[in-house]
């Protein structure tokens, strides 16, 4: 039977593959699919029991765990919008999403979540226990909105904004099960791997490419609820094959095994690991796929389009870092109007992984999907004779230094090539004369100690003069997201300090 809903893919598994490994959880160890079916009925149960009923939405303050993936496909079965949020949002980001989604219900993972139990006893949240294990849960009011025509909205999931109000993308049953299929297929993962789950289940690479992909086929899900290098690298000696990452991830994983004497990656199962969310450039990949000993492949997409719009599949040692064709079925272009430089535009994109729209916003929603249904990603990106797409950067992000574009990916590419760096952001700001600086953020594990003068020297070997940084700031953690992505729009603000002074090593 071909599946409608995305509970229907564990339904399947259950129902033909009942004893099979589905998920393991780091408190409730390994559950078959007959039992995570069970759970999910059980948990949908308790959703109609407290009142909720089809299209309305129940926000979940998350971490991964088994209640969290329980809740995803349980919401589904009732009919409603599960929505879940990170639970290491502050207690005001959790309000503005409550207040313009409204939920009936609000579940909060309290035993995999210092952070959620402390949300919950904010809330006045009721624990509860159950077969799948402790959460918090609180009845928020009605939530019934007006149904929309051909309304199928599965998930929505809350983008990571720089101000204003939060926006909703709301993903329907159609395209996760796109999603996860194309993330299968592409993977080529069967019912006999294990996939490392740390990317988080609020955030659309972690449902996509982890959960639906291991839900298509019937492969297991190791579930991290937080990431640690030494717990990664543990789990890639212990039966993990597939590893979807951030670069981040990598580069940590890296700088782990270099203290602790391991050069590479020996005696392991893994067979595909991956990178997304950030460029790629030569000096990086070749470093990455000698530790691993595995071809590296890179990726690009978003939560408008259910994360993938473009892979790699390419043998070892490969020197090309584009983000890869487009997957099948997905179409791209580009609109090089919003450029000035030959062969560069935003990129657009359009096929069954385009989200239905923004949740009770249809001005955003107008302004981001055409009537031809082609998304406005808000990157740059250039395509070659091989029709590969190159991200360059974002259209926000692109630096004017001198009259000349500079992309801060390229910029933070030859900062990582350092061997003292562990990763780098760069950004733009303005000063007098409408002409901008560019700025330099890199975290190194000992910024006291980084020579900045060689750093320097060595970037000017790689760099055209015009994209060299202005000032260069080592610092000891830069600030990410849950997945690792950095949030290029907190540099400024967590680092006020250190910029209101002049580096006494300039």
């Amino acid at each position: 039977m071909t599946p409608r809903h995305i509970h229907d893919l564990i339904a399947e598994q259950a129902t033909h593959r009942p004893d099979a490994p589905a998920i393991i959880d780091p408190h409730h160890g390994v559950r078959s699919y007959s039992a995570y079916q069970a759970a999910i009925t059980e948990a949908a149960a308790l959703l109609r029991d407290h009142g909720v009923q089809p299209d309305d939405r129940v926000l979940i303050v998350a971490e991964n765990c088994l209640a969290t993936a329980v809740f995803l496909f349980a919401t589904s079965t009732v009919g409603a919008y599960a929505i879940p949020i990170n639970a290491r949002m502050t207690g005001a980001e959790i309000k503005r999403v409550i207040d313009h989604s409204t939920p009936r219900l609000t579940l909060y993972t309290t035993e995999a979540s210092p952070e959620a139990a402390t949300h919950a006893a904010n809330a006045g949240a009721t624990a509860h226990d159950t077969s799948f294990g402790t959460f918090a849960l609180k009845i928020t009011g009605d939530s019934i909105p007006a149904r929309m025509a051909g309304d199928e909205t599965a998930i929505i999931l809350y983008t990571t904004g720089t101000t204003g109000d939060p926006k909703g993308v709301m993903l329907t049953h159609a395209n996760l099960l796109f999603a996860g299929a194309a993330s299968a297929r592409l993977r080529a993962i069967v019912a006999e791997d294990r996939i490392y789950g740390v990317l988080p289940l609020s955030h659309v690479f972690g449902v996509a490419s982890m959960l639906m992909a291991s839900s298509h086929v019937g492969a297991t899900i190791q579930l991290e609820t937080r990431f640690r290098p030494d717990d990664l690298y543990a789990a890639l000696m212990n039966g993990v094959t597939v590893f979807p990452a951030v670069p981040q991830m990598h580069a940590l994983l890296m700088q782990y095994t270099k203290e602790n004497g391991i050069e590479r990656l020996e005696g392991s199962k893994l067979r595909y690991v991956s990178s997304g969310a950030a460029p790629l450039d030569p000096a990086w990949k070749r470093k990455a796929e000698a530790f691993y000993g595995l071809a590296l492949q890179n990726g690009y997409g978003m939560t408008e389009s259910t994360a993938g719009i473009c892979a790699t599949s390419n043998p070892i040692g490969t020197p090309d870092t584009s983000v890869g064709p487009p997957l099948p079925g997905i179409d791209i272009r580009l609109d090089t109007t919003v450029s000035a430089e030959d062969g560069v535009g935003e990129i657009l994109t359009r096929g069954p992984h385009v989200m239905k729209g923004y949740f009770n916003n249809p001005d955003e929603t107008a302004k981001t999907i055409d009537g031809a249904g082609w998304l406005r990603t808000g990157d740059l990106g250039q395509i070659d004779a091989l029709g590969n797409l190159h991200v360059v950067g974002r259209c926000k992000e692109l630096i004017i230094r001198g009259g000349f574009n500079v992309y801060p990916p390229e910029v933070e590419a030859a900062l990582n090539n350092h061997p003292d760096i562990i990763q780098s952001a760069v950004i733009g700001r303005r000063i007098e004369g409408g002409n901008e600086e560019i700025l330099a953020f890199v975290q190194c594990s000992d910024p006291t100690g980084l020579d900045l003068a060689e750093l320097k020297s060595f970037v000017a070997d790689h760099l055209a003069s015009y994209k060299r940084p202005s000032r260069i700031l080592p610092v000891l953690q830069l600030p990410a997201a849950a997945t690792g992505k950095l949030l290029k729009h907190k540099l400024l603000s967590t680092f006020a300090d250190m910029l209101a002074q002049t580096d006494p090593k300039e």
